[in-house]
C-alpha cells in the first residue's frame, strides 16, 4: 500500500499517506518522479517563488533532482521549499559529519519503529559514532493526534536535553493506531523514567511554540510532497522506506564518496 509513484519494493516498508490504498501503479518515469521530487520539490508548476535554502552539508541539487559535488565547499543550495530551522537538540553526531541523514518520522508509523528498532543502532554504531553520519530527525506527524502529542513531548524531552532517549522510548512499543495509548500518562511516564523534570516537561509541552515547530516541520514535509513515512534526505538525495542495512550503507557510502 503506497501512494502512486513509489516502486513497488517499498509497499511493505512505508506508512503511505491517506487515500494511498485507493491508488494503483503508474508509469516508470512516474515513480522516478516520485522520489526526485523529494529533494526538488517546488521546481515546477508551483505558484511559490524559487529560492535558495541551505539543506544537507555536501551536496547541491538542479533541475533533475540528481546531486553533484558542491564545486567550492562551503553550503550548498537547493532550489525549493525553505526548510523550517531545526533544533539541534534534535541532531545526533558530530556537525563536521560528511554525511547528513535526515529522516521525516512518525512515532505511530510502524515502519519508522522498524527502522528505529532494526537499522539505526547498527547506523549509529558505525556511522555515527565514528563521526561519518549526523542524523537529523524532521516531524511529520501525519497519521493523527497521537502522533502529534508524540512529538511534541519528543521536543520537550529535547529542552532537557533528552531527545535522543525520548525517541527510542516511543519506539520500543508499538500500539494500534490512534489507539489512545500515547496519552498524557504514557508520555509523562517515560520522561519519568528517563529522569525529566516532569513539571518543566509538562510546561514545555503546552507551549505553543514547540506545536508550531512540529507543525512547520510537517508543512516542510508536505511541500516536499513526501508520500508517506519514513522517508529519507542522504546530503539531499532521496531514500524511502525502511530499507535494508545494505541499502542504507550503500547509499551513506555513495553520499561521502560524492562529496
Amino acid at each position: 500500500m503506497r501512494k502512486a509513484g513509489v516502486p513497488v519494493r517499498l509497499i511493505d516498508r512505508v506508512m503511505p499517506r491517506p487515500g494511498a490504498r485507493a491508488r494503483v501503479l503508474v508509469s516508470a518515469a512516474m515513480m522516478l518522479l516520485a522520489l526526485a521530487v523529494l529533494a526538488v520539490a517546488g521546481l515546477t508548476g508551483g505558484s511559490a517563488p524559487k529560492r535558495p535554502v541551505s539543506t544537507a552539508p555536501s551536496a547541491r541539487y538542479g533541475p533533475t533532482g540528481t546531486a553533484t559535488p558542491h564545486p567550492t565547499g562551503g553550503t550548498p543550495t537547493v532550489f525549493g521549499p525553505a526548510p523550517p530551522k531545526n533544533d539541534p537538540a534534535l541532531w545526533l553526531g558530530s556537525n563536521s559529519a560528511p554525511v547528513t541523514v535526515e529522516e521525516f518520522g512518525d512515532f505511530q508509523c510502524p515502519h519508522c519503529a522498524s527502522f528505529a528498532r532494526r537499522t539505526e543502532p547498527e547506523l549509529r554504531r558505525r556511522y555515527v559514532d565514528t563521526g561519518v553520519v549526523r542524523f537529523v530527525w524532521r516531524d511529520y506527524p501525519w497519521i493523527g493526534k497521537e502522533s502529534e502529542r508524540a512529538a511534541i513531548a519528543a521536543r520537550a524531552a529535547a529542552r532537557q536535553g533528552r531527545f535522543w532517549p525520548y525517541h527510542d522510548a516511543l519506539y520500543a512499543h508499538r500500539f494500534p493506531e490512534n489507539s489512545g495509548h500515547l496519552d498524557d500518562d504514557y508520555l509523562r511516564g517515560i520522561a519519568q523514567r528517563l529522569g525529566l523534570d516532569l513539571s518543566r516537561f509538562d510546561a514545555d509541552r503546552r507551549d505553543p511554540r514547540v506545536r508550531a515547530q512540529v507543525r512547520r516541520e510537517m508543512g516542510f514535509a508536505e511541500a516536499l510532497g513526501m508520500s508517506g513515512t519514513p522517508a529519507f534526505l542522504i546530503n539531499g538525495t532521496s531514500l524511502f522506506g525502511d530499507q535494508s542495512l545494505t541499502t542504507f550503507v550503500a547509499a551513506i557510502e555513495k553520499a561521502r564518496v560524492g562529496r
